[in-house]
């Protein structure tokens, strides 16, 4: 028996393995990497396909210096640029997505963190439409206190989105005017006030692969459920646009070992799903089992009624809204 196929018995029995086996793992023969890290993924999720969409509420003038981001201010790259929607622009998307049968709708917002006149007005837009629609309501404000993160829970929104990223030794490559413990620090109080937590990263930064399991491991550790996998677009202006991408494989391998390191969890397809031949179909015989489908924010995705015809063609079913 493979390597490969001798920790997918492991992984189902509830063993958690090491960062050396995950590493060890990127040196599998593809096939039989995907082949495992789908067994597991049928094993703990099913043949259900998780949907969510977003929208994005606020564009541009973001202070933060994160080096792919075109929202950033530090960098000439021609974002559009607007102040919060109007709510009645975001709950017809969301009522369209909720119709479409998508399980979760996310106002996302340019940022450190959504404060003052904008947060209170989004606080009112989430009760709304608590009230108005039936999807269940994901956030993503940034860096929030406490009792900004009991407001938005009050509203009735249920999961909190908010990535770390990268890994911890490589976060300062990518960012200098806030840190990772920050990240972590939210993602904690964001749990201690009772939200499910939707967090995960880009790959494709420039960094290492001890990097991507370093993450994936610090996520299986803050028992994340649902980790958005976004593949890097060099957005022109931003100081990585010449970066050289990661190959199909080198991403389906990541999406796999996720599935390893976090056998229980969503394995979200996010941003640069274009950058996969067929919007991604592979990755969900390679560990995935959730995507945001629509309109992504920087990036073009699928739309909903392509990804429902991908996922029942692949044998899978769109997970039933409860």
């Amino acid at each position: 028996m493979n390597f490969s196929n001798e920790l997918k018995d492991k992984v189902l029995k509830g063993y958690k393995i090491t960062k050396e086996e995950a590493l060890r793992l990127y040196s599998e023969p593809s096939q039989e990497l995907f082949m495992a890290a789908n067994e597991i993924r049928e094993g703990f999720m099913g043949d259900k396909v998780d949907l969510c969409s977003i929208v994005n509420g606020k564009s541009g003038r973001c202070t933060e210096n994160c080096t792919y981001c075109a929202q950033s201010i530090h960098f000439n790259t021609g974002v559009k640029e607007y102040s919060l929607l109007p709510y009645e622009e975001i709950k017809s998307q969301a009522k369209e997505n909720q119709d479409e049968g998508v399980d979760r709708f996310s106002i996302v917002t340019s940022g450190k963190a959504l404060i003052g006149k904008d947060f209170e007005g989004i606080v009112d837009y989430y009760k709304r439409l608590n009230d108005e629609c039936s999807i269940s309501l994901c956030a993503s404000h940034g860096i929030l206190d406490e009792n900004s993160l009991v407001k938005l829970k009050e509203a009735g929104v249920k999961r909190y989105h908010h990535n770390v990223e990268t890994s911890k030794n490589y976060y300062n490559k990518i960012c200098t005017t806030h840190t990772y413990e920050d990240r972590i620090n939210t993602i904690n109080i964001a749990k201690k006030v009772g939200f499910e937590i939707c967090s995960g990263g880009i790959i494709g930064l420039g960094e290492c692969r001890e990097d991507r399991i370093d993450m994936s491991i610090e996520l299986e550790r803050l028992e994340v459920f649902s980790i958005p996998i976004n593949i890097l677009m060099p957005m022109k202006g931003t100081p990585l646009e010449n970066q050289e991408p990661l190959s199909e494989d080198e991403i389906l391998r990541t999406i796999a070992i996720f599935r390893f390191i976090n056998p229980k969890s969503n394995i979200r397809l996010a941003g640069g799903r274009n950058k996969l031949e067929n919007y991604g179909d592979k990755a969900f015989k390679a560990g995935a089992n959730a995507t945001i489908t629509g309109n992504l924010l920087t990036t073009c995705g699928n739309n909903v009624c392509d990804d429902r015809k991908m996922i029942n063609n692949l044998g899978l079913k769109v997970k039933e809204i409860i």
